[in-house]
């Protein structure tokens, strides 16, 4: 059996949950379009001023910073910035062949940990809230990234 097939169910969990955090990248920046459009505002470039189907009267005053947007973009760029570490460090995971619970547990932790960070930060909770769900997914990826370290380095 592949470990990488769907015949293991340590693969299953990780393809899960990877197919969650994908879903929650692309539809935080669908998020930060809808918002745009229904404020009208916080267009990211000076480009967007070109008139078009959407856009047909720009203002300058659109490039101004609206922080309904621009709450959207930022957790889109954070996604962006600790999902993909996650998504490579899980299937390298996947790879050293750990245990279902242990598998479950990390996997799906992090994607729990991500999605409160998400909604902490949409609801504009304190620093430490967001920090928390933050730390919770960081301490996640890090210790997969070691064990996986440790079990490969001695591999053999």
């Amino acid at each position: 059996m592949s470990r990488s097939s769907l015949e293991n169910p340590v693969f299953v969990v990780y393809a899960i949950a990877a197919s969650i955090m994908v879903l929650k990248i692309m539809g935080q920046g669908w998020m930060t379009v809808y918002r745009m459009l229904k404020s009208d505002s916080g267009l990211a470039s000076p480009e967007d001023l070109r008139p078009g189907l959407i856009n047909k009267t720009p203002r300058q005053e659109q490039l101004d910073l609206n922080d309904y947007v621009d709450r959207s973009r930022r957790m889109h760029r954070n996604d962006l910035e600790n999902i993909p570490a996650f998504l490579a460090m899980g299937l390298i995971f996947v790879t050293i062949d750990p245990s279902l619970l242990a598998a479950q547990l990390l996997f799906y932790g992090f994607v729990v940990a991500r999605l409160l960070h998400a909604v902490a930060y949409a609801t504009k909770q304190s620093h430490e809230v967001r920090a928390t769900f933050y730390t919770v997914g960081s301490v996640i990826v890090i210790y997969m990234a070691l064990h996986s370290l440790f079990v490969l380095l001695t591999a053999g």
